[in-house]
């Protein structure tokens, strides 16, 4: 007979008595069944401080510490023993008020850490706030770090009496009718701050006691075999178990959507399948779903499935998977599916151009497979709402894309399918296309009952999808003078085993390779192909960064080669009006010029500092990298969206602005503000409320991508607002109040539906033949500097310092573009030294994926936004997010070759890289680029082929 333990706590000041498993539960486990969700649980590992409590006196990471080890009576605080919305904490305060909080999954484990620290050190130095960080592992993916440490240096400054809560309050009594641009904080901040803002895992705890829970049965053995028999008989008979569900129960296609933009691909079938029962064609492949009463239970019996199976050759990257020997991975389509030609000017000639040229450089490359590693994983919940609709609650960033995914997943009319985005910890892009969404959808529909999908980290980094690598073999030609006059690449992306936008992505490569430079002649191949790892998924930037890591080291490289500063280089080549970009059309906006001249004097500053703090144990460099990326879905994008007046300058809005913690409340309100000032200028920001992200009340204002949001939802607010004002206006000029506007039967809500083409109907998608095209209507640049120091003994590389200047357009809200442009670096700076997912079977947590700790990022970031005014957007916004995620992992790939002369090739530069190349160049050798890459064909051959069959 099982034995359990009663235990008391002193939690939060309140004795609290509760039943345990002492050999099972963890303390965290414990605290969320006592209705304590602020503490979060994302690694489950103790390796992300998400679950931070306070431990007679001590901060630890409650994830992993037993309850049986914890003594009774012993002193525990949470985040809502520190102070609740109506009285919050200082550090609560502050965190909200500086920035400090975006998806806030992290937010009160960073507040319960950073507490202890100030009741042991009043007056800590920003260093020794960041070394505590360090210390107890709290790891943030969203801001950077920066604007955390400085919402403990305010918190401490209030607690010491030194400055008030006013002192940093942003007051917008002052600025009504001038929002925009100013930091109007995010609506649902307080409430992650205080640990009370539901996550997934939370409304799975509080939904209703007949909820059943799923557990994914992802064998893990293979990442390519046949299926022979998947025997689950074992896990029937397991405790708690109601159901197994495999693919024969499913009635919809039980496939996700294929989405392909290109007309040069074969991938037209769907071939992602959600419930395999053929053929595992990755490791994260799932094969059942337990259902069971209790989450344990689920799990338990999941583990008890077996499946047989017949090995087939994995193919783990783009180089095996395009080898002539290669067998089919999916047997209706090659394993390269996309081709993607490039021709500009003279395309035919540049072969003979780059031969004959004063200067060439040349070099392979390779873009590691990134994981997003979101702190919060994969969590959906399921059931039939009031109006009898199949309702899931999940991460979407795209609902009404989700919606239509899942409706043929399970094989339900549209109309009956409801999406929910929940608050969401995080996601940087993984979200859009998740399968679980429609998995727990299809275990919903089946059991027909409330249904709760979980999974542990190491199933989440197993099954989601992750940045798409690719190998290029580029080169470059330049005159005597240093003016370039050809590029040539070719390049091959890892998509992993789904097709599904793996077109659009390479498109990407084509278009930002050597951007925002003038190169006049290019020659270009890009190829997409099919392998055995996981899908290729959208991730801020997409596409854009692979372009980069070749790119910007290429233009490096030339620099070097000819003598010249790369500042000067780089300066002496970008693109001034009139020329155009390597897709032969103009740019949007020139400010090349101008942000270089901005960024000299802080090169020149940083250049002269590393000469003098290099020594020959620790190398100094600074690196350079253009950066940009562009701005929605060009001519076939809309948005859709509704104001209601709900009382004398009262408002509801509703949108789809899917908040992944980029701010898409904070977004969305300072649109509505903006558009709403010619009719209403006196509006607050709290007069206004928000509904989102939920297909039941809000129109489609598309997905969460593409840097699009604030420029779609400003586009379509601008008509909402002067569609309601023209119902609102009477014949003097006046407006109705709200009890006129129900007196007279005028209708109170109004939508705005923007679309694109009605604006630009020359945006069209890129030319499958020649790869000429622009497809967007706006576009965001970025230029970066990295400081480095390079440990000479061990290879470890040290980022000091990073700076970006960019263009936005006219910024809309300071602290949501600053939160993005220091999360983007953060995440820049993990790419080029540390983040990789290649070994399926020991990359099972954030750590081992190479996150970067606080330690990790630079305190020195500095970002500064040119001054501009996009005439194509919103109140001359451009675009923001994904600019910050585009090449400034090659400034730092850069400054390694600045500080030490080891040139990194293939990411990320680890010290054990870094290494080997000093080793190399003490012996006197020389490091060279990787050996050419084979990538499925000749490129000059394949090229011919492509101009002789055009589609």
């Amino acid at each position: 007979m099982k034995q359990f333990t009663k235990k008391t706590l002193n939690i939060n000041g309140a004795d609290r008595m509760f039943i345990c498993d002492p050999e099972k539960d963890t303390l965290a486990g414990v605290l969320r069944r006592l209705g304590l969700t602020g503490t979060k649980i994302g690694c489950g590992t103790g390796v992300c401080g998400a679950c931070s409590v306070i431990l007679d006196g001590k901060v630890i990471r409650s994830c992993t510490r037993k309850i049986k080890t914890v003594k009774d009576y012993s002193a525990v605080i949470t985040i809502e023993g520190l102070g609740n919305a109506m009285n919050p904490h200082p550090l609560q305060y502050a965190m909200v008020h500086v920035g400090a909080v975006q998806c806030g999954f992290c937010t009160p484990g960073f507040i319960v850490s950073a507490y202890e620290l100030l009741q042991e050190n009043p007056k800590p130095t920003r260093e020794e706030v960041r070394a505590w960080f360090q210390k107890h592992r709290n790891v943030c993916r969203c801001t950077g770090y920066k604007p955390i440490v400085d919402a403990v240096m305010e918190a401490a400054a209030i607690m010491r009496g030194e400055k008030t809560l006013a002192d940093i309050t942003y007051d917008y009594k002052k600025d009504v009718g001038n929002y925009y641009g100013k930091p109007i904080v995010r609506p649902n901040a307080l409430a992650k701050a205080c640990g009370v803002c539901d996550y997934g895992d939370d409304i799975a705890l509080k939904m209703p006691a007949e909820t059943l829970h799923v557990s994914l049965v992802m064998p893990r053995v293979s990442s390519h075999a046949k299926i022979l028999k998947i025997d689950y008989s074992e896990a029937e008979k397991m405790p708690g178990v109601v159901k197994v569900i495999t693919a024969k129960d499913v009635d919809g296609s039980n496939y996700l959507m294929m989405f392909q933009f290109s007309g040069r691909t074969t991938a037209m079938d769907q071939v992602h399948k959600l419930l395999v029962d053929d053929k595992i064609v990755n490791y994260g492949n799932v094969v059942a779903m337990v259902v069971a009463d209790t989450q344990d239970h689920a799990k338990q019996a999941a583990d008890k499935v077996k499946v047989e199976i017949e090995p087939l050759p994995e193919y783990m990257n783009y180089l095996d998977a395009v080898m002539p020997d290669a067998i089919r991975i999916h047997p209706n389509m090659d394993n390269i599916f996309t081709w993607q030609p490039l021709f500009k000017g003279e395309a035919d000639k540049v072969p003979e151009m780059i031969d004959d040229a004063e200067y060439v450089v040349e070099g392979s490359f390779y873009s590691s497979r990134e994981p997003h590693m979101s702190i919060e994983g994969d969590t959906v919940q399921a059931y039939y709402d009031e109006d009898g609709l199949l309702t899931v609650q999940c991460k979407a960033m795209t609902t009404y894309f989700d919606r239509d995914d899942i409706a043929q997943a399970v094989g339900l009319d549209v109309e009956k399918i409801r999406v929910v985005e929940n608050p969401t910890g995080g996601s940087f892009g993984w979200a859009m296309n998740a399968a679980s969404y429609s998995l727990a959808a299809i275990a919903c529909k089946i059991m027909q009952a409330p249904i709760a999908l979980s999974m542990d980290y190491a199933q989440f980094m197993a099954f989601s999808g992750k940045r798409a690598p690719s190998f290029t073999n580029g080169r470059l030609a330049c005159d005597k003078d240093g003016k370039i006059i050809a590029g040539e690449f070719d390049a091959g992306m890892d998509h992993g085993y789904d097709p599904a936008l793996g077109d659009d992505e390479m498109i990407k490569i084509m278009r930002f390779t050597f951007f925002p430079y003038y190169v006049p002649n290019v020659l270009a191949l890009g190829r997409t192909a099919v392998t055995n790892h996981s899908h290729g998924v959208p991730y801020r930037g997409y596409g854009a960064p692979n372009a980069y890591t070749a790119g910007e080291a290429l233009i490096d490289m030339m620099a070097e080669k000819i003598g010249m500063d790369p500042f000067e280089f780089r300066y002496k080549n970008i693109a001034r009006t009139g020329q155009t970009s390597i897709n032969s059309v103009e740019f949007n906006q020139y400010p090349m010029e101008e942000m270089m001249d901005k960024l000299k004097p802080l090169y020149e500053k940083a250049v002269a500092e590393a000469k003098v703090k290099d020594t020959p144990e620790i190398r100094r460099g600074v690196g350079l990298a253009w950066g940009g990326y562009n701005v929605g879905l060009g001519s076939d994008d809309f948005a859709n969206l509704a104001i209601e007046l709900v009382g004398d300058g009262k408002f509801v809005k509703y949108d789809t602005w899917q908040d992944q913690g980029q701010g898409g409340d904070q977004g969305s309100l300072v649109c509505m503000l903006e558009a709403l000032k010619p009719y209403f200028p006196n509006v607050t920001p709290d007069d206004i409320k928000l509904v989102q992200a939920d297909t039941k009340f809000c129109p489609n204002t598309g997905e969460s991508a593409g840097s699009r949001s604030h420029f779609a939802n400003g586009k379509a607010s601008i008509l909402a607002a002067e569609n309601l004002a023209n119902a609102m206006r009477k014949e003097d000029g006046t407006y109705r109040t709200y009890d006129e506007m129900i007196k007279e039967g005028i209708s109170t809500k109004c939508e705005g539906n923007w679309v694109a083409q009605a604006e630009w109907e020359d945006y069209k998608l890129i030319d499958p033949n020649t790869g000429v095209g622009n497809s967007n209507y706006a576009y965001t640049y970025a230029l970066f500097m990295a400081e480095v120091e390079v440990n000479v003994a061990t290879g470890k590389t040290t980022v000091v310092g990073m700076t970006c200047v960019d263009w936005v357009g006219k910024v809309g809200n300071i602290q949501a573009v600053n939160g993005q442009a220091y999360g983007g670096i953060s995440h820049a700076i993990g790419f080029a030294l540390s983040e990789h997912y290649d070994d399926v079977k020991k990359q099972t947590n954030i750590l081992s994926g190479g996150v970067p700790y606080i330690l990790d990022i630079p305190d020195k970031l500095e970002v500064i936004h040119l001054d501009g005014f996009d005439q194509n957007g919103p109140f001359g916004s451009s675009g923001a997010s994904e600019a910050f995620q585009t090449s400034d992992h090659v400034a730092v790939i850069n400054a390694i070759n600045n500080a030490c002369g080891v040139r990194i090739y293939e990411l990320p530069a680890s010290p054990e890289k870094v290494k080997a190349g000093l080793d190399i160049l003490a012996k006197g050798g020389k490091i060279e680029p990787p050996k050419k890459y084979f990538l499925g064909s000749d490129f000059y051959d394949e090229l011919e082929k492509i101009k002789e069959n055009p589609v």
